[in-house]
């Protein structure tokens, strides 16, 4: 397991380049809806929030590995979304 700067780093980077890459399509597509943008933005912004608060705060009676390993598959699966929704605004 990274220790949890690392953690956090890395969550805050990805989340940096989902945010480049949704304002890069809707810059350069016709077709994207501003409110959608908007929305998707907003999701992005608060997914590494949620994220990075989450690492600070280990689950009582959980042991810190399944934790962890239980939040990088939620965030994983959470950025998947993300980016199938970016992937869907062209």
């Amino acid at each position: 397991m990274a220790n949890r700067r690392t953690l956090k780093h890395n969550i805050n980077r990805i989340c940096e380049e989902l945010f480049a890459e949704c304002i890069a399509v809707s810059l350069y597509s016709t077709e994207a809806d501003r409110e959608n943008v908007e929305a998707l933005l907003y999701s992005i912004i608060k997914l590494g929030s949620d994220y990075v608060c989450r690492v600070s705060h280990v689950e009582p009676g959980m042991s810190a590995k399944a934790y962890f390993r239980n939040l990088t598959e939620q965030f994983n699966s959470s950025v998947n979304e993300i980016v199938d929704q970016i992937n869907n605004l062209h």
